[in-house]
C-alpha cells in the first residue's frame, strides 16, 4: 500500500521528486530517467509510470540548468526506442505460443489474421500516435508483436514516434516549463498530461466500437 501511495505522489509531484533526487544523487538522475522510460514503454505490467509529464518536467529542469538537456533527451530517447523494441519482441515471442490453435473457443484465427493485416496497413500510425496516450503506448508495441507486424516496419515507426514524443515534450518543457504562468499551474498541467490523452483514447475506442457494431 505504501508503494502505491508513493507512486501516486511521485506521478503527481514528479517535479519535486526529481529536484530532490538531483540534489541528493546528482548524475544518477540520468540512470533513473532511463529506467523509468524504459520500464514504462517496455513492460506491459508497468503502464502507470509517468511518461508525458516526466518528459515535460525534465525539459523544464533542463531549462533551469539542473539537468543537461542533450544527455537527458538522448538517454530517454534511447530508453523509449529500446523499451518499445523489447515490448514488441515479447509480444512477437509469446503471441504464437499463446495463440497456437487454429480455431478454438480461446482463439479466432480469422481475427488474428485481420489484426495482422490492420497492423501491416495502419500499424505505423498507431505506433506513433500511441506514444502520446498513457497505457495505450505500453500495449501498442506488444499487440504489434502479437499481430506479427514486420520488425523492420515496426522499428522505423518506433524511432519516428519515439523521437517526436521525447524531443517534442522535453523541448516544450525546456522552452515553456519555467514561465511564471506554467510554474503557477504546474500541477494542473501534469493532471492534463495524464488525463487528456487518456480521455481521447477512450473516446476513440468508443467510436471505433460503435462503428464496428454498426457494420455488424
Amino acid at each position: 500500500m505504501e508503494l502505491v501511495t508513493f507512486l501516486i505522489d511521485f506521478i503527481l509531484h514528479v517535479d519535486q521528486h526529481l529536484q530532490a533526487f538531483v540534489q541528493a544523487y546528482g548524475a544518477w538522475v540520468y540512470a533513473l530517467l532511463f529506467l523509468i522510460i524504459f520500464v514504462e514503454t517496455g513492460l506491459v505490467v508497468m503502464p502507470f509510470l509517468p511518461g508525458d509529464s516526466l518528459l515535460f518536467i525534465v525539459g523544464a529542469l533542463c531549462g533551469a540548468g539542473l539537468i543537461d538537456y542533450p544527455l537527458a533527451a538522448g538517454l530517454m530517447l534511447a530508453a523509449a526506442i529500446l523499451g518499445d523494441q523489447t515490448n514488441y519482441s515479447i509480444g512477437r515471442y509469446f503471441g504464437p505460443k499463446v495463440f497456437q490453435w487454429e480455431n478454438s473457443r480461446f482463439f479466432n484465427k480469422n481475427a488474428f489474421n485481420q489484426a495482422h493485416a490492420f497492423y501491416e496497413r495502419y500499424g505505423g500510425v498507431t505506433i506513433i500516435l500511441a506514444r502520446f496516450m498513457p497505457f495505450i503506448r505500453t500495449f501498442a508495441p506488444f499487440v504489434a508483436g502479437v499481430a506479427e507486424m514486420t520488425r523492420s516496419k515496426f522499428t522505423a515507426y518506433n524511432v519516428v514516434g519515439g523521437s517526436i514524443w521525447v524531443i517534442g515534450l522535453t523541448a516544450a518543457g525546456y522552452f515553456f516549463g519555467n514561465l511564471p504562468w506554467v510554474q503557477a499551474n504546474l500541477s494542473k498541467i501534469i493532471w492534463a498530461l495524464i488525463f487528456v490523452p487518456g480521455l481521447i483514447a477512450i473516446f476513440g475506442g468508443w467510436r471505433a466500437a460503435r462503428a464496428e457494431k454498426a457494420r455488424a
